[in-house]
């Protein structure tokens, strides 16, 4: 399956990097804000389907073909430009120096009208006290004093469960869609307020910076036909970048492939496993794009309409084909071994820079956050990113990823006054790349959090402590790469990303977000370990065909009907 929605990627120069496993991980999709400094290793495991009651008329689809009339107006911003628009489902670019003199105001006047409200977040990391520099800063800006009940995001679904079925839930809950399994869609539904009397249609004019936000993104934030979320947007372009050590590869005159067969034979060639050089880490997810598998990070989990027939990924021929490339690599001895061991392989940064292998598939954040990590200690080092290769060597197939996928919800019982504060939060921290609220929101008070160096703000200590996984949950503006300290990077990630978005489609269900049955929720749990272990020898192709006939039977053709009559009802959302 690929990566949590394609992750998207607002790019912070400044920040310490993020670290990553041999394969991509879910929670480097937090990448897509200021949280990039705080992506952790870790494979991601496939991901539950999202429990409705089996009865409820609730559930289903945010896609329906009322949800129009909720969704808020969009007025695009213009208090900054960018230095390269969105195109083909990009982020936007900033490649210019930032004129830190001459940062816009976005919210001239303040909307907090004072009080306290409590938001439990994930955290990845340490939590800095509640009475740091940053959010006495935020805090004063908005008019509001934010109290942080930070969790562990390694076990957040389990914090999250037990808060949603007790009585004390807190002001604010963000909940990352991939923690949307079990009981937790039902839960929003009942214990969250409906946002549309605030933010529907014109009424979000009140709050700019919120109506700046894509409409895509709005429209995953409709849950049990109810606008209750606020999004984190991020690009439809798959934000799962093949990266390679370009600086060795214009040494050793190594070409990039174009094709999966000139893959196999540039990686035979690289691969001198006695002197400790191996091609690439597991590239199942390359192979995933180069076959053109549907998406299925997020639900509906790589489902799509074709010729008239409703099918998913796990029944296409381009599934099984993707797998035994990835086999054949692994067969060939061409992939470093950590990579045999899976979600509990190291963090292959180290290995990467000493040159042990070449090319990895990570979070298109990497790109930046590698180059970074070695900028000073190892100058000749230089990441960067191949273009995703048709498997026979024509254009890429890709399937277009979710546009947002961290969400943060208001408590049912909020006064107008307390939802009405929690916007005021959102409006600053939803404030566009070149604005004074974006550069508190992103690297806290300067001198304290963040020093300015050669015209680049660069984070303290104290800052890298202070300033992440925070302000940024409650919502964010529209997707964002800027590296001040490279901004060659951000130039080539915005770039790459319209690349690929010319070559990306959207499946049938795009932009929905979706509430299964529970019926249906553990279906699909074996598949990515039956994935692994496949391209690594352990099973064979015959035995993920067993798997798809089991799938069937235990569920999946009646899932497909549940889907089709989703479909029927509702409409597609793909363009």
């Amino acid at each position: 399956m690929t990566p949590n929605a394609a992750s998207p990627s607002s790019g912070l120069s400044g920040s310490s990097g993020s670290s990553g496993s041999s394969g991509p991980s879910r929670r480097s999709f937090l990448a897509s804000t200021a949280v990039a400094t705080a992506a952790v290793a870790g494979g991601m495991p496939l991901l539950a389907a999202c429990g409705a009651s089996d009865t409820t008329s609730r559930g289903g689809s945010s896609g329906g073909k009322g949800a129009k009339k909720l969704l808020p107006s969009y007025v695009a911003g213009n208090v900054v430009s960018p230095d390269i628009p969105a195109k083909n489902g990009s982020a936007i670019g900033f490649t210019s120096k930032l004129d830190l003199a001459g940062l816009k105001t976005s919210v001239p006047k303040k909307l907090g009208k004072g009080g306290k409200l409590t938001v439990m977040s994930p955290f990845w990391g340490s939590p800095p006290k509640q009475d740091n520099a940053y959010y006495k800063a935020m805090n004063d800006l908005i008019g509001v004093d934010v109290v942080w009940q930070n969790q562990d995001g390694n076990t957040y679904d389990q914090k999250l469960g037990a808060v949603l079925a007790s009585s004390d839930v807190p002001d604010v809950v963000v909940v990352p869609s991939w923690n949307m399994g079990g009981k937790i869609p039902t839960a929003i539904i009942s214990k969250f307020a409906d946002l549309g009397p605030y933010l529907s249609g014109d009424k979000v004019k009140d709050y700019p910076n919120l109506a700046a936000i894509p409409t895509d993104a709005w429209r995953r934030c409709i849950i049990g036909g109810k606008l209750r979320g606020l999004p984190q947007p991020s690009p439809y372009v798959t934000g799962i970048v093949p990266l390679y050590r370009k600086d060795i590869f214009d040494k050793e005159g190594y070409e990039v492939p174009r094709s999966a067969d000139e893959f196999m034979s540039l990686a035979k060639e690289i691969t001198n496993a006695k002197a400790k050089r191996w091609a690439c880490m597991d590239m199942k997810w390359t192979a995933f794009q180069a076959f053109g598998v549907l998406s299925g990070s997020e639900k509906p989990l790589g489902w799509n309409l074709v010729d008239g027939k409703l099918i998913n990924r796990i029944e296409t021929d381009e599934y099984l084909e993707a797998l035994e490339w990835t086999r054949r690599l692994f067969a060939a001895g061409v992939v470093h071994p950590d990579a045999k061991m899976g979600k509990n392989a190291p963090d292959p940064g180290p290995k990467f820079a000493a040159g042990e292998f070449l090319i990895y598939a990570q979070n298109i954040t990497q790109w930046w956050s590698r180059t970074a990590e070695q900028a000073t200690q190892n100058p000749d080092y230089r990441i960067w990113g191949m273009d995703i290769f048709g498997h026979d060597g024509g254009d890429p197939k890709l399937w277009a990823e979710q546009p947002a996928g961290i969400f943060a919800f208001v408590n049912k019982k909020a006064s107008e006054a307390q939802i009405r504060n929690v916007l005021a939060v959102a409006n600053v921290t939803a404030a566009p790349y070149g604005t004074k609220e974006y550069m508190l929101t992103n690297y806290g008070p300067e001198g304290t959090d963040y020093t300015v160096k050669n015209g680049v703000p660069v984070k303290t200590t104290q800052g890298n402590n202070e300033v992440l996984n925070a302000y940024v949950m409650i919502a964010s503006p529209a997707a964002t790469i800027a590296h001040p300290d490279f901004p060659d990077v951000a130039k080539a990630q915005v770039e790459w990303q319209q690349r690929m978005g010319a070559f990306t489609r959207k499946s049938s269900f795009y932009g929905q977000m979706i509430t299964e049955p529970s019926r249906y929720t553990n279906l699909m749990n074996d598949f990515e370990q039956l994935e692994d272990d496949i391209t690594r020898g352990r099973k064979k192709i015959s035995d993920m065909q067993q798997a798809v006939s089991d799938w069937k039977s235990k569920g999946g053709d009646k899932l497909r009907d549940w889907y089709r009559k989703l479909l029927d009802d509702n409409g597609s959302s793909a363009n």
